[in-house]
């Protein structure tokens, strides 16, 4: 019985990884086609695209730079506790848009040499190492709403282009 239960359990997860690598593969197709400007991106591969889209519903929606950090959760957020001025990780914003920088950020600090040496350098100016990555990804928000706001434009210019 136990050996019945177990070849069921196993056949139930081939099926399942299956029907993952099928989801996988198609919105690898959808994704390559809607950000390409966001695949460019080291560190960001389908997954991570894909959730940044579902997550951002809409890039046009910002009313600037600099209101995209707000809802992510990667702007600085001052303390004025101490004498020294710094900044503190924000726990407010979309927390799921933030897993998906921070995602981004950790395959930047391992293996893109521009990160490691932002965080090289930010870490020899007296910061801690998750105060560095903070940085990291408050710069990393940035171009991701630069990648978001190309594909949008790409998006609809190729629409206008169809339709006529």
């Amino acid at each position: 019985m136990v050996a019945d239960l177990a070849q069921r359990l196993l056949t139930h997860l081939h099926r399942l990884t299956e029907e993952i690598d099928e989801l996988t593969a198609e919105l690898s197709r959808r994704i390559t086609v809607i950000a390409p400007a966001l695949l460019a991106i080291v560190g960001c591969r389908t997954l991570t695209a894909a959730k940044i889209l579902g997550e951002t519903a809409g890039v046009t929606r910002f009313r600037s730079k600099d209101a995209y950090p707000c809802h992510n959760g990667t702007a600085p957020l001052p303390v004025w506790s101490s004498n020294k001025a710094r900044h503190r990780l924000s726990r407010t914003g979309n927390r799921q848009l933030n897993a998906a920088l921070h995602r981004i950020a950790l395959t930047q600090a391992r293996c893109h040499p521009g990160a490691r040496e932002l965080l090289a350098r930010r870490k020899a100016g007296g910061d801690g190492g998750m105060e560095a990555l903070r940085i990291l990804k408050r710069r990393l928000s940035d171009v991701v709403f630069r990648a978001l706001i190309d594909d949008h434009k790409t998006s609809a210019s190729s629409t206008l282009i169809l339709a006529a």
